[in-house]
C-alpha cells in the first residue's frame, strides 16, 4: 500500500461477529452433513402429517461414473423446488434413484473389456448382464455420498434404482400393457 493511500478498513461500519472471516467451509462441510445425518434432518422434515403432498419426478442419473457440473445443476435446482415447496407448507419429498441399464455403463464395461483385450461378443450375456450390474452398483454409493456432499436431502437410505427387481417387473409390466393390443392385432390376422 502506497503512503498516501489511506487506510478505509478502519473507516468502514461493519458489524463485530464470532462468525469466521473464511468461514472455514473445508473442515466445517462434513461436520454439518454429519449433524444432519444425527439429527435425521429428512426424516424430521416429514414428522407433521396431513401435508399437501408435493411430488417432483426427478429422471434419475447413470450410474457410470463421478458427478459432473451437469449433475450438480440439475440436483441443486430441484432442490430448491423441494425445499421451497417443504417451506410453503407441502410434504415434498425427494426420493433419488439411479439409471442402472442401459449403453452407458453398457459402454464401460466393454471399455475395460478392450482395455483387457477381450471381445463383448465372447462373454456369455449372463456374465456381461452381472459385471454392468456390479459396476453400477458401486457408482450408486459413490454418487450419493457426492449428491450428499452437495447438500441435497432425500431419502438416500432408500433409493429408485432401476435395477431393483420389483422395478424391472413394473417396467416389465407396463410395457406388456402398451405391446399387447399390438400382439392381439397382429395375432387375428
Amino acid at each position: 500500500m502506497c503512503a498516501d493511500t489511506p487506510d478505509y478498513k478502519d473507516t468502514l461500519n461493519l458489524p463485530e461477529t464470532d462468525f469466521p472471516m473464511r468461514a472455514g467451509l473445508p473442515q466445517r462441510e462434513p461436520e454439518w452433513l454429519a449433524r444432519w445425518n444425527e439429527i435425521g434432518i429428512y426424516d424430521r422434515l416429514r414428522e407433521k402429517e396431513g401435508r399437501e403432498p408435493f411430488i417432483l419426478h426427478d429422471g434419475p442419473p447413470y450410474a457410470n461414473g463421478h458427478l459432473h457440473i451437469g449433475h450438480a445443476l440439475n440436483k441443486i435446482l430441484k432442490d430448491f423446488i423441494v425445499r421451497s415447496q417443504q417451506m410453503l407448507g407441502k410434504d415434498a419429498r425427494y426420493v433419488p434413484g439411479w439409471d442402472c441399464h442401459g449403453l452407458p455403463i453398457e459402454w464401460k464395461i466393454e471399455e475395460k473389456y478392450r482395455a483387457e483385450g477381450k471381445n463383448k461378443d465372447e462373454v456369455p450375456v449372463v456374465d456381461f448382464r452381472q459385471e454392468c450390474r456390479k459396476f453400477a452398483e458401486g457408482w450408486i454409493d459413490i454418487q450419493r455420498e457426492e449428491f450428499k456432499r452437495l447438500g441435497i436431502t432425500g431419502n438416500w437410505a432408500d433409493p429408485y434404482l432401476t435395477m431393483n427387481f420389483h422395478a424391472e417387473r413394473v417396467i416389465a409390466e407396463e410395457f406388456m400393457k402398451l405391446l399387447s393390443p399390438l400382439l392381439k392385432s397382429i395375432l387375428k390376422k
